[in-house]
């Protein structure tokens, strides 16, 4: 068995010496990850340019990783981290959960490489690795084995401490669909992610992990539970098999030490035994794809891609919302099957491609394409649809673009009609009369906003008038600032009417003390009424 495990280690050496990581690079994508989930309790905004920093950290970071599958699964796992934030922190973390645990891998085979060839040259590598595997003081002993040549040991501390994280997050994992055991199982999935080739890991998979977040994401706790239970006993097999160090095979040179495993890998604290006495199944190596973060990288690309198209257009920019919802059609694209089969999912991709050429997108019209790709994932995972998203993305299909303009456009002419009629029928000299027509109007300022800007804006981005396409952002339902605006008028509004009607209905004597005739003729003497004669 040692024999064979050596050989494997050095038949992946055998492909090639790993060039040195960008280390500052790696340390900057690290940091940037990790504080977009802190910074995300505080504000989106935060977070986002936390991800931002992190995309460019990768950029600088992927030509110097030998494993491509790797640099896929970590740009899938970004894109994913970028689509959680409009949904939930607990989301997020996962994703970079995920992702960290793919930087972990790629390090983690990158320096056992370099050491089987350089080790003198790999002491940097080695340290980023014991403090991203959380060894402390044992990190000494780790860089003692690796300058000696010892590889099965050097490896075999790591291995014991991811394993050891593993099963720690396993066990605090609950067959509940609740955000705790989400985070949990997605930090087992990306420590697991550096031992799946273990000597010891034995049927246990990648895709098992992968089934377990499917399961609790659909509420399913009942599979939940069995695979958890799978999950727990292959894991303490794994520690089982990791407990006992490796025989030395002698101190040496370039890759004359066997490995267990090469996997991906995910930091951790010092290692914990993990008892449970389950036997090992016959060792079977697979390969270390990103899995788990690659299955929904489309999907998290898009809910991205749609993100930004919202918030282009929560700002006036159409033809970035447009380009935007380009690529989040050729992320809908990538969806394999079963979503992509889904009657729901076939018509948000259609109204996502007709969206591409509308003029004057507006801010409800993205709302209605995220809110009708949701309804398709809860569909598919067997949960109950939202009628009012489904009716919204309906509506969004005709009642949008120049029809839209157009309809608030002729509304907004009309609100002129019943003020002028209004000031025609009793005059503009009674207060009372004047407060209400004031209080009216103040009520229709939304509309006319809406028809006049509205036009405008579209007008603007049919000729490239960034003046005037940014006229949109001055009606009230374009973002949430005009929300207080539009309260305050409505407010105004209702004050000035009820002022307005009730000092009618004291020049009537339905309310107050006094006559009727009174009231009326002191209305009279006071010249304010041109219209009671007529009565």
């Amino acid at each position: 068995m040692k024999r064979a495990a050596r050989w494997s280690l050095l038949a992946a050496l055998s492909l090639g010496t790993a060039g040195a990581q960008d280390l500052k690079a790696y340390a900057a994508l690290a940091s940037n990850l990790d504080g977009a989930v802190t910074a995300r309790a505080q504000s989106p905004q935060a977070a986002l340019n936390r991800l931002d920093a992190a995309q460019s950290a990768l950029d600088t970071l992927a030509p110097t990783l030998r494993n491509q599958q790797i640099v896929r699964g970590l740009t899938d796992a970004l894109s994913g981290a970028r689509g959680a934030l409009a949904r939930t922190p607990a989301e997020l973390e996962a994703q970079v959960l995920l992702a960290r645990g793919l930087m972990r891998k790629a390090l983690y085979d990158q320096t056992l490489a370099a050491l089987s060839a350089a080790p003198d040259n790999s002491d940097a590598q080695l340290q980023v690795l014991a403090r991203e595997f959380g060894l402390g003081a044992a990190s000494q002993t780790l860089a003692q084995d690796a300058r000696a040549g010892r590889l099965e040991r050097t490896a075999w501390q790591l291995q014991r401490a991811a394993a050891a994280k593993v099963v720690s997050a396993l066990q605090a994992t609950r067959a509940e669909q609740t955000t705790a055991s989400y985070v949990n199982l997605a930090r087992a999935t990306g420590w697991f992610t550096t031992v799946q080739d273990a000597t010891g890991v034995g049927t246990l998979r990648v895709s098992q992990f992968g089934d377990a977040l499917r399961q609790l994401t659909a509420g399913d706790t009942a599979a939940l539970a069995t695979s958890l239970s799978t999950l727990r006993q292959g894991a303490a097999a794994l520690n089982r098999s990791l407990a006992t160090p490796p025989a030395s095979s002698g101190a040496g040179t370039g890759g004359s030490g066997g490995q267990p495993t090469t996997s991906p890998a995910q930091g951790t604290p010092a290692p914990t035994p993990a008892p449970t006495p389950t036997p090992a199944p016959q060792p079977r190596p697979q390969p270390a794809p990103a899995a788990t973060a690659s299955a929904a990288g489309a999907l998290a690309t898009a809910y991205a891609e749609l993100g930004r198209a919202q918030a282009a257009a929560g700002h006036g920019d159409a033809a970035a919302a447009r380009e935007a919802l380009t690529q989040a059609s050729a992320a809908l694209a990538r969806v394999p099957a079963p979503l992509r089969d889904n009657a729901a999912f076939a018509q948000v991709t259609a109204a996502t491609e007709r969206a591409q050429g509308r003029s004057a997108l507006r801010v409800s019209d993205v709302q209605a394409l995220i809110g009708g790709l949701a309804n398709a994932e809860r569909q598919q995972a067997g949960q109950g649809a939202s009628a009012l998203d489904t009716t919204s993305l309906g509506i969004s299909r005709w009642f949008s673009g120049w029809l839209r303009v157009l309809v608030f456009l002729l509304l907004a002419l009309a609100t002129a009609a019943p003020l002028y009629l209004l000031n025609l029928a009793f005059g503009g000299r009674n207060t009372y009369w004047r407060a209400i027509m004031t209080g009216l109007a103040l009520l229709m300022l939304p509309l006319m906003l809406e028809g006049v800007f509205g036009f405008l804006g579209a007008l603007g981005d049919v000729f490239g008038a960034g003046a005037l396409r940014g006229l949109t952002n001055l009606t009230l339902t374009q973002s949430a600032y005009a929300l207080p605006i539009w309260a305050l008028l409505s407010a105004v509004a209702i004050g000035l009417m009820a002022f307005g009607f009730r000092g009618l209905c004291e020049q009537f004597g339905l309310l107050g003390a006094g006559s009727s005739s009174a009231k009326n003729t002191t209305v009279e003497s006071a010249a304010t009424v041109d219209w009671d004669e007529e009565l």
